[in-house]
C-alpha cells in the first residue's frame, strides 16, 4: 500500500525535481566544507545558510500550493502555521543554552529572569527534549488548523471570506506574542541560541547539516504533496477547487477533504518554521505579521500554483531577487516585488511553470491533431485536439 502510495507520486518531473533538490542539498555543503576558502568552488557558510532559508521558504509555498492550488483555499496566514513550528524549535534552543545566559540561569531564559519569573510556564516543560519538541513542531500547527477548519469548513465559509478570516488570525496571535506576559520573549522573541543536539549552531557543520536537513525535508514534502495530489483522493480535492457544490451533491463530506488537507498544509509549514529558525538565528513576532503570509501568495502565483514545483521556484526566485534588490536597490525593492506580481497576473496567470506546462501541452495537441489529418484525415479527430490545444 505504502509503495503505491510513493509510486504514484514518482512522475517524472517530481522525480527530476527531488534529484536536483538532493543534490542540491549534498553539493552546496560538501563545497563549503570541503574546499578552501581561497577556492573559486567554495561556498561561504553565510551564503550557505541563505539559501537554506529559501529552501524553508520554498518548504512553506509548497504548503500552501497544496491547499490553494489543489483545493482553492487562498490561506493569508499560512505565516501563523510557519511561525508556530518556529517557536516551538525556538523554544527546544533556549532549554539549551542553560547557564550560559547572560544571567546564568540554569533553568530560566534571559528574558524570564530580566522580566521576573519565579518559575518557568508549564507549557515551556518537555522542551528541553528534542523529541518533543519537533513532536510539537508538527502537532501545534496542525491542532490550530484542526481547530480552526473544524469550524470554519463546516461552517461553509468560503472564498474572500475565508482568506480573511484566515489574516485576522494570524494578526491575533502576532498581538498576542508581542505580549511580555504570554511567555515567548514579547518584541524581541526568541534569539541567542547556542546548541542544538549537542552541536554549536554557529559551527559550519551544523550549518551544513541544517541545509540538508531543509533540502531533504523540502524533497520528502514534495513527494508527500504529489501522491496525495495524484491519488484518487487528490482528484476528488480538485473536484472541490472548480464544482465544490457538485462534488458536495455526489456524496462527499467536502469539509473533511478541506480539514485534512489544510491540516497537513499546515504541518509542513511547521516544519518549514522549525528548520528556518535556527539558519537565521532568531524567532520573534513579526513572523506571525499578515504581510508575510501574503508574500507566500505572491511566491506562489509567480511559480504557478497547482504545479507543486512551481512555488518551490517562485520562492527561490522571488526572495532572491529580494536579497538583490535591498542589497543594490533598497529604496525600491517593495515596488519591484509588487510590479513583479502586478506582472506575473497580468502576462502570465498561470505563473512561470504553469506557462510552460500549458505551452507544452498546446504543442503536444496540435502535434496530434496535425497527425490524425494527415494520416486519415479524421475531420472530428482533428477538432477534438484542436479544442484541447485551445483550453
Amino acid at each position: 500500500m505504502i509503495s503505491g502510495f510513493v509510486f504514484r507520486a514518482l512522475e517524472g518531473r517530481i522525480v527530476a525535481a527531488v534529484g536536483i533538490l538532493l543534490g542540491i542539498g549534498i553539493l552546496v555543503p560538501a563545497l563549503n566544507l570541503l574546499t578552501s576558502p581561497d577556492s573559486a568552488l567554495h561556498i561561504p557558510t553565510y551564503a550557505m545558510s541563505l539559501f537554506g532559508k529559501y529552501l524553508c521558504y520554498a518548504l512553506l509555498a509548497l504548503a500552501l500550493d497544496l491547499v490553494w492550488g489543489y483545493c482553492g483555499i487562498l490561506s493569508l496566514g499560512h505565516g501563523a502555521f510557519f511561525a508556530l513550528g518556529g517557536y516551538a524549535m525556538g523554544m527546544y534552543l533556549m532549554r539549551q543554552i542553560g547557564p550560559r545566559g547572560v544571567y546564568g540561569n540554569p533553568i530560566l531564559p534571559d528574558f524570564m529572569v530580566f522580566l521576573n519569573y519565579k518559575e518557568l510556564p508549564w507549557f515551556w516543560h518537555g522542551f528541553d527534549w528534542f523529541i518533543f519538541a519537533m513532536a510539537m513542531v508538527i502537532l501545534v500547527p496542525g491542532l490550530l488548523a484542526f481547530i480552526f477548519g473544524w469550524f470554519a469548513f463546516r461552517s461553509r465559509v468560503n472564498g474572500v471570506y475565508l482568506s480573511i478570516i484566515t489574516q485576522a488570525m494570524t494578526y491575533a496571535l502576532l498581538l498576542a506574542f508581542f505580549r511580555n506576559d504570554m511567555g515567548f520573549g514579547g518584541n524581541n522573541g526568541l534569539t541567542d541560541f547556542k546548541d542544538i543536539l549537542g552541536f554549536s549552531v554557529q559551527a559550519d557543520g551544523t550549518r551544513a547539516v541544517l541545509f540538508f536537513m531543509s533540502a531533504l525535508m523540502l524533497s520528502l514534502c514534495l513527494i508527500l504533496a504529489s501522491a496525495i495530489v495524484r491519488s484518487k483522493f487528490g482528484k476528488v480535492l480538485v473536484g472541490v477547487r472548480d464544482a465544490e457544490s457538485r462534488v458536495r451533491f455526489l456524496g462527499f463530506r467536502v469539509e473533511n477533504i478541506k480539514l485534512f488537507t489544510f491540516v497537513v498544509s499546515a504541518m509542513m509549514a511547521g516544519i518549514a518554521g522549525a528548520l528556518f529558525v535556527p539558519q537565521v538565528g532568531i524567532i520573534n513576532p513579526g513572523e506571525f505579521a499578515p504581510a508575510n503570509s501574503i508574500e507566500v501568495v505572491v511566491w506562489t502565483a509567480v511559480g504557478g500554483r497547482g504545479t507543486l514545483i512551481g512555488p518551490i521556484i517562485g520562492a527561490i526566485l522571488v526572495n532572491g531577487g529580494k536579497s538583490f534588490f535591498t542589497g543594490a536597490f533598497p529604496e525600491i525593492w517593495l515596488f519591484a516585488l509588487g510590479g513583479l506580481f502586478i506582472a506575473v497576473t497580468l502576462f502570465l496567470p498561470r505563473g512561470i511553470v504553469g506557462t510552460i506546462q500549458h505551452g507544452l501541452k498546446a504543442r503536444h495537441a496540435l502535434k496530434a491533431a496535425a497527425d490524425a489529418e494527415k494520416g486519415r484525415g479524421d475531420a472530428a479527430a482533428v477538432t477534438q485536439a484542436q479544442a484541447q490545444a485551445a483550453e
